[in-house]
C-alpha cells in the first residue's frame, strides 16, 4: 500500500521511533520519488513516497 506525504525523511524520524520493521531507509528513486518502506504490525508492506523529481512533481500536482 502506497501513500503519497509531503517529506518522507520527517516522516521516517516519526517511524523508526515505533517500529523496527523499517525495510528501506527513505532512498530517490529513479523515477523520482523519494521512498521509504515500513512493515505495519500485521506485516504488511507500507509504502511512503514523496515526489521529488519535477516529471513526478506534475504527474502527482
Amino acid at each position: 500500500m502506497g501513500f503519497l506525504v509531503e517529506n518522507v525523511d520527517d516522516h521516517y524520524e516519526v517511524i523508526k521511533g515505533l517500529t523496527s520493521e523499517i525495510v528501506q531507509e527513505p532512498t530517490t528513486r529513479p523515477w523520482g520519488n523519494r521512498s521509504l518502506l515500513f512493515r505495519d504490525p500485521d506485516g504488511n508492506l507500507i509504502n511512503f513516497f514523496t515526489p521529488v523529481s519535477d516529471e513526478s512533481k506534475r504527474k502527482f500536482a
